[in-house]
């Protein structure tokens, strides 16, 4: 139990905690005009991608709009479902994707899981975004995500910028384009880990409660993650004092 205050006392601490939280937004402000700032580079290799509509590439994807994000979904070629970490994070992304194209922006999901697989477990998860298999391609491996082979998850990969370990052959991210006039493609941004975490609404959510995102005694952060459809119907109700 925290310390319990009178009225006064709780707002005086909650005006402290209100100026840091200004302080914060301005430096995540300050911090996405960073991220726009940085410089872009060309992307010369001519990925191909299996699509419900047919083989399309990089710059097809985009779909006459000049933005593209790509979330790189963990979705090996042998697996039989998708990451349920990655699953969490498309059910915030899947509504938000028609926001998305008003802003001139286009949003697949892109996984070396062969397509037919992907659209079958899409259609399980209610979801209604492309999704495009890059089994065929070098995109997954040139954007480490995929590490093929990886069975130790002692020995360091390429992930996240730097040499890390990770427990799997295929590794979250998003990643972020655009389309020049010219029909040339720039990759301006891409992000791993806890840099996916804004994008997780429920995290978001969490972590205003006091218990918080309650992770620090599982196995890894994201033990406690399932599919939608797997969750038990009722949850336990915790009582104070349990």
């Amino acid at each position: 139990m925290p310390e319990i205050v009178s009225d006064e006392q709780w707002l005086e601490a909650r005006r402290e905690l209100l100026a840091k939280e200004k302080a914060f937004t301005k430096q995540r402000d300050e911090l996405a005009r960073a991220r726009r700032a940085l410089p872009w580079r060309e992307v010369a290799k001519p990925y191909r991608f299996e699509t419900e509509d047919g083989v399309k590439t990089l710059a097809e994807l985009f779909g006459g709009r000049g933005q593209l994000i790509v979330y790189h979904f963990m979705f090996g070629p042998d697996w039989d479902e998708g990451c349920p970490s990655c699953s969490l994070l498309s059910d915030h992304a899947d509504p938000a994707v028609v926001h998305l194209a008003a802003r001139d922006v286009a949003f697949w999901a892109v996984s070396r899981a062969p397509l037919e697989k992907l659209t079958t477990f899409r259609e399980r998860m209610g979801w209604s975004f492309p999704w495009a298999s890059s089994h065929e391609s070098d995109f997954n491996l040139d954007f480490r995500v995929s590490f093929p082979g990886h069975a130790d998850a002692a020995a360091p990969v390429e992930y996240n910028y730097g040499l890390n370990t990770f427990p799997s052959d295929e590794g979250p991210g998003a990643s972020v384009f655009r389309l020049g006039e010219d029909g040339r493609v720039f990759h301006t941004y891409s992000t791993y880990a806890r840099g996916l975490d804004l994008l997780i609404g429920a995290y978001n959510w969490l972590d205003l409660t006091p218990k918080g995102r309650d992770e620090d005694e599982l196995p890894f952060t994201m033990a406690w993650v399932r599919h939608h459809d797997r969750y038990e119907p009722k949850a336990k109700l915790v009582t104070l004092g349990e």
